[in-house]
């Protein structure tokens, strides 16, 4: 029996319109190189001008096409300039991956304006995306929204409280807001990824490599991959959430 035959059809990605917040490091770069590579048009943003040029950069070297701008998201204002650039840039929008977020630290641990900036970006910068993208994707009738969170939300590890709320309440608003758009044809994913590999976690990349060597630890591209699988399956199938952890660990 040929393979053609016995895998289910798959969605194409080639022309698909992707905003991707925090597509200049990490998870947001891996997914924007992976998603360019198979077809998609790609708008991009950051905070460093040099992060945004290599990404853009190494998305074109892998066959993409891909635009970028320097954006704050805890700033309204920016997330205003986000969507009339990629308005302009991609003449609509099919997929909005929400991914851009800040490493923080217990409440005790941090002064109030830095807890209160995570916040605005964490959560507030992904609910105001949010809703530039439903009300855009609510016109066509069709769409796909993938929150990035983290593991951390079923976690709860201690000296982490600001950053286990912001993805605890990603968690919740991602499973309701899936219940608020599921008429209007829009899908809603959460991936809840474990430990990966980053600059916020304080450690030399000698000692990341080890952890990845001990499966105490993720790449970038990992998750990546899965991001790829949920939009490429069939308009039927709504992968709701998945949890990606490295195989050692625990939680």
């Amino acid at each position: 029996m040929e393979s053609k035959n016995v895998h289910t059809k798959t969605e194409s990605l080639e022309g698909k319109r992707i905003l991707i917040t925090g597509g200049t490091t990490g998870i947001g770069r891996a997914t924007a190189i992976l998603l360019g590579s198979y077809g998609a048009r790609i708008f991009t943003l950051g905070r460093h001008q040099e992060q945004l040029d290599e990404a853009l950069t190494q998305i074109r070297q892998a066959g993409g096409k891909a635009e970028g701008i320097i954006a704050d998201l805890s700033k309204q204002e920016d997330i205003d300039r986000v969507f009339q650039q990629a308005d302009q840039t991609l003449g609509g929008l099919d997929i909005l991956i929400n991914n851009a977020a800040l490493a923080a630290e217990g409440i005790s641990d941090m002064e109030t304006e830095d807890w209160r900036y995570v916040l605005e970006t964490n959560m507030l910068g992904y609910i105001g995306c949010t809703k530039e993208a439903v009300t855009r994707m609510q016109q066509q009738q069709k769409g796909h929204i993938v929150f990035i969170g983290s593991m951390s939300a079923v976690g709860r590890e201690a000296g982490s409280s600001v950053y286990v709320a912001t993805k605890s309440g990603i968690q919740g608003f991602s499973e309701s807001l899936r219940k608020e758009v599921n008429e209007m044809g829009i899908k809603v994913s959460l991936i809840e990824p474990g430990k990966v590999k980053a600059d916020i976690h304080g450690t030399s990349a000698d000692e990341q490599e080890e952890e990845i060597a001990k499966e105490e630890m993720l790449l970038a591209e990992d998750i990546a991959v899965a991001v790829h699988y949920i939009l490429t399956q069939p308009h039927r199938c709504d992968v709701v959430g998945l949890q990606i952890r490295p195989h050692k660990q625990a939680i």
